[in-house]
């Protein structure tokens, strides 16, 4: 169990969510296949190969100190490697999430708190969107919200962590009834009532990799 985010620990981060978004490859597709184009699953799996190939060894040589270069590199690849609207939307929230932390070696949970709610605001801005339009956000939203909550109670990691995974869960299922309306789903109409976002399966996957890897 770890009591601060440090470099090592993203690394180990995005290693574990590479590893959940292949496993999952198929699963985030489908969803997609729904109410999409269905390359959700294709193209994160692509740009989580290509994160964990520069990053890992960017941080093994000494390029890559502190917390803030570290989510930055990710952001930049995932923007670079991951088609479709996934590519700019992660890519925003993980250069968001980097603001102010140039110089950052470790976070608390606290420091963490802020760093997701700093790629929240940027989802927000990229995506035009909110809680209850079908999207990624409505996964995150309550993730936030639940580690916020978490910290002001002075919780360490792992419990704030296991709430926020616990609330990406239960958001990303709750997509399911609403109708979308942002993104190519919300052409679809009525026809997006009754299937999960896509989106919102792979933040859920993000957020239970950042569990694995801080908070377990």
């Amino acid at each position: 169990m770890a009591d601060a985010v440090d470099v090592a620990g993203i690394v180990a981060w995005m290693n574990g969510f590479q590893r959940r978004v292949h496993l999952e490859v198929t699963y985030l597709t489908d969803l997609d296949s729904a109410i999409g184009d269905g390359d959700h699953g294709v193209n994160m799996d692509r740009g989580m190969a290509a994160v964990v190939a520069a990053l890992g060894p960017a941080v093994a040589n000494g390029s890559v100190l502190t917390v803030g270069a570290a989510l930055h590199m990710v952001g930049m690849t995932l923007v670079s490697t991951v088609g479709g609207a996934a590519g700019p939307l992660y890519g925003t929230m993980f250069l968001r999430m980097a603001d102010g932390l140039a110089e950052t070696v470790q976070l608390d949970t606290d420091g963490l708190t802020d760093a997701f709610a700093r790629g929240l605001e940027g989802l927000r801005a990229r995506g035009r969107a909110l809680a209850g339009d079908k999207t990624m956000i409505d996964a995150l939203t309550p993730a936030v919200d639940a580690m916020r909550t978490a910290a002001t109670e002075g919780a360490t990691l792992a419990p704030a962590l296991a709430a926020a995974a616990q609330a990406a869960e239960a958001g990303r299922d709750a997509t399911a009834p609403m109708l979308a309306r942002k993104g190519r789903a919300s052409y679809l109409g009525e026809r997006t009532i009754g299937h999960i976002d896509p989106g919102s399966g792979s933040m859920a996957f993000l957020v239970a990799a950042a569990r694995e890897a801080f908070g377990a």
